[in-house]
């Protein structure tokens, strides 16, 4: 089989079996990397959507706290401001009721005043005792009377 000056004769069969045996070996070593890879990809990408939603709600808690500090400032500055409309409106009335002392005059004459623009409409006046004298049956129809 072996001369010299000769190179060795192999069987194109067994050079044909032991190409296809390679491949063969490549390509089951393919699968399993690619198999490996994809187990490997499915547990890597499964990560990284944990991680982007453990993100997202943090970044949603975030806005959340901001969201009800401005709340809670706005409430804050509103209740001032009507604290001190109230504090306005206190003052107010206090230099009114002083400037007015020993004023009843006046103020039946704007009563007075008042009553005089008022058309059309039931007016009940206090008495000595404060109760308004008041005239129910005013309005009612009048009924016939039955005269024989």
């Amino acid at each position: 089989m072996w001369d010299n000056n000769r190179k060795p004769k192999i069987n194109n069969n067994l050079l044909n079996i032991i190409i296809g045996i390679c491949i063969a070996i490549v390509v089951i070593v393919g699968i399993g990397g690619v198999a490996y890879g994809f187990q490997y990809w499915k547990v890597f990408s499964a990560e990284q959507d944990g991680k982007a939603a453990l993100a997202k709600a943090e970044q949603d808690r975030q806005i959340a706290i901001a969201e009800a500090r401005a709340k809670k400032e706005a409430a804050e500055m509103l209740a001032a401001a009507e604290v001190e409309r109230a504090k306005g409106l206190a003052e107010a009335n206090k230099i009114v009721a002083d400037s007015l002392k020993g004023q009843d005059e006046y103020i039946h004459y704007l009563w007075i005043e008042a009553l005089k623009e008022s058309k059309d409409q039931v007016i009940y006046i206090p008495t000595e005792a404060g109760i308004p004298i008041t005239e129910s049956t005013r309005l009612m129809p009048k009924m016939p009377t039955n005269t024989k």
